[in-house]
C-alpha cells in the first residue's frame, strides 16, 4: 500500500514509518519541518514539508496514496499546558487539519483515512470499565479531538475506511512525562491529580505505533489504544517506587484539580478504559500489560541511555 503520514516526527509517528515500511508499505513522511524530516529522507523514505492548512498543497501531496494516517498533533510545553490558550494550536490542527485532509483524501480516491485520537475524553466511570460505547464528555481545552474523529468518520462513506484510535496517555524511553514522573517520585510526590483510587489509563509509544500500523486492517470505527491493566494512581505510585527503590510518594491534595482548569479536571478523572475491541478486531497486543511492566522498562532503558 502507498501510505501518507502526517506527523511523521512525533513520539508516534518516527516509530511507524519505519514499522510500516518494514510490512512493505510504501511511505510517505510529512511533517512541518524538512530538518525533523531528515532523519526519514536518510533511511530511503519520500519526505515533504507540509502546512497542513494550505489545502490545495495538502491535496497535491496526498495524491497517489491508498491510506492516510493522520497523526499530527501540538502539544505544548510541559510548563504551559494549564494556561489559557495553550492548546490552541492543537485544537486548529485537530478541527480545521483534519477536514482539511480529509477532504484531500476523498477527492484523491483515498481509500482509508485514519485519525489519532484521545481516550481521556470520557466521563469519569470510577471503577467500571470504559469502552467505546460510552458517551464521551471532553473537558473545554481538548473538544476538537472529537472534531478530527467526526472527520474520519465523515470519510467513511461510499465504501472507504475512516479509523480513529483513542490514544490513552502516553510514556516511554526518553520521554517528558516518564522522566518527570521519576524525578517526583524520588523527591516522595506522585504527579497525577485526583483520588488516589482513580484508574490511569496508559500506553507506551511502541504500542501505540504498533496500534497504528494494526489499524491498516481495521473496519470503520472508533477505538481505544490502552495497555490491558489500567493501573489506579495509588498502584502507580507503588510500582513506581518499588521501580526506583525510594518510598511510596505522596499525593497532591484533592483541592489541587479545581487549580488546574479544565486539563487538571481530565487528568483527575478515574478511566478503566478496556481494549477489547481493538484487539477483537486486529492482532495487536500490548508489549506491556501494564504501567508497572512499561514504566520500569522504559526507565530501565532511559537510564541506559544516559550511559
Amino acid at each position: 500500500m502507498r501510505i501518507f503520514v502526517t506527523g511523521a516526527t512525533g513520539v508516534i509517528g518516527r516509530r511507524v514509518v519505519p514499522a510500516l515500511r518494514a510490512r512493505g508499505h510504501q511511505v510517505t513522511a510529512a511533517g512541518r519541518s524538512a530538518t525533523r524530516l531528515a532523519l526519514h529522507a536518510q533511511n530511503g523514505v519520500k519526505t515533504v514539508a507540509l502546512d497542513l492548512f494550505d489545502a490545495d498543497t495538502v491535496r497535491q501531496a496526498v495524491a497517489g496514496h491508498d491510506i492516510v494516517i493522520n497523526l499530527a498533533t501540538h502539544v505544548p510545553p510541559s510548563s504551559l499546558t494549564f494556561l489559557p490558550g495553550a492548546w490552541r494550536e492543537m485544537t486548529r490542527i485537530r478541527r480545521d487539519g483534519s477536514r482539511i485532509l480529509t477532504s484531500a483524501a476523498t477527492a484523491c480516491g483515498v481509500r482509508q483515512f485514519i485519525q489519532e485520537s484521545f481516550a481521556p475524553i470520557y466521563p469519569d466511570n470510577g471503577d467500571r470499565w470504559v469502552t467505546e460505547a460510552v458517551a464521551p464528555h471532553p473537558a473545554r481545552y481538548c473538544r476538537s479531538a472529537l472534531d478530527a474523529e467526526a472527520s474520519a468518520m465523515g470519510f467513511a462513506t461510499d465504501g472507504r475506511v475512516g479509523v480513529a484510535l483513542r490514544f490513552a496517555y502516553l510514556y516511554g524511553p526518553n520521554d517528558g512525562f516518564t522522566s518527570q514522573l521519576g524525578s517526583f517520585v524520588r523527591k516522595g510526590w506522585l504527579p497525577l491529580l485526583g483520588r488516589r483510587e482513580a484508574y490511569f489509563p496508559m500506553v507506551m509509544h511502541d504500542d501505540a505505533a504498533a496500534a497504528v500500523v494494526a489499524a491498516v486492517e481495521l473496519p470503520s470505527g472508533i477505538y481505544n489504544v490502552v495497555d490491558d491493566q489500567p493501573m489506579t494512581h495509588a498502584a502507580i505510585g507503588a510500582a513506581l517506587a518499588t521501580i526506583l527503590s525510594v518510598r511510596t510518594p505522596r499525593f497532591p491534595p484533592t483541592w489541587t484539580v479545581k487549580l488546574a482548569g479544565s486539563l487538571g479536571e481530565t487528568l483527575a478523572r478515574s478511566l478503566r478504559i478496556s481494549n477489547a475491541k481493538l484487539k477483537g478486531a486486529s492482532g495487536w497486543r500490548p508489549s506491556a500489560p501494564n504501567a508497572a511492566d512499561g514504566l520500569r522498562r522504559a526507565l530501565l532503558e532511559s537510564s541506559r541511555t544516559r550511559g
